[in-house]
């Protein structure tokens, strides 16, 4: 082994890998996919990724009482770009819908509690909100943790729970929004199924490629 490559493996241990950038989305992406957890149900503060530095910071307190009732984060190595929005645009028949320019964002459906986020784990896409915040697309996926055993057996949308998927519609159109407020700044005009999901998946996966081509990697996961 040359100098070189010592000195890069011997960094490579000092520096936790950037959740965005440094991780792959999975080998079995997208029917299963990694997925980096921001926030957890009973969080009462909107915690987001710092792009630039890859560690999690406080965007802001949650405006309201209402708090996100699933694990939510994004996948690793997805950008909600061109190719996202036009599906998006195809869907809607609207012609001037933009990806948003953030990763895909991810729930995660689980019996289990979590402490915090900032962790990683794998999970099964079932479907999705089809969201539209302005004139960005800013798709939702609705997934399972893997092997979870009260959402496990769940391979589609259509079996999960309608009164959860009516949570998750709501805490997404009402968390930005104050009361009041017209018109409503955001619109979720589909819930969509599990092979939608895969294919939403699948541009996020190219529109990060051909955005930050130069950041891909090896899986590892």
């Amino acid at each position: 082994m040359s100098d070189n490559d010592q000195r890069e493996r011997s960094s490579a241990r000092q520096f936790q890998a950037h959740p965005w950038h440094g991780l792959t989305p999975g080998k079995d992406a997208p029917e299963t996919v990694n997925a980096y957890i921001e926030i957890v149900p009973t969080d009462v503060v909107k915690y987001e990724l710092d792009k630039r530095s890859g560690h999690l910071h406080v965007d802001r307190p949650q405006i309201f009482s209402s708090m996100c009732p699933s694990l939510y984060g994004f996948i690793p190595q997805t950008f909600c770009g061109k190719e996202v929005a036009k599906l998006s645009a195809e869907r809607t028949g609207t012609s001037d819908i933009k990806g948003d320019g953030d990763p895909m964002d991810i729930c995660v459906l689980t019996e289990k509690t979590f402490a915090q986020g900032n962790f990683f784990l794998r999970a099964k896409p079932i479907g999705g909100l089809r969201m539209i915040d302005g004139e960005q697309a800013d798709d939702k996926i609705i997934s399972i943790l893997e092997s979870d055993l009260a959402y496990g057996h769940i391979r589609d949308i259509r079996e999960c729970p309608k009164a959860l998927v009516d949570r998750l519609n709501h805490y997404f159109l009402s968390y930005k929004q104050l009361p009041g407020d017209a018109p409503r700044r955001v619109e979720i005009v589909d819930v969509y199924d599990r092979e939608e999901a895969l294919d939403v998946i699948r541009r996020s996966l190219i529109d990060y490629k051909n955005n930050f081509a130069d950041s891909l990697m090896s899986d590892k996961l």
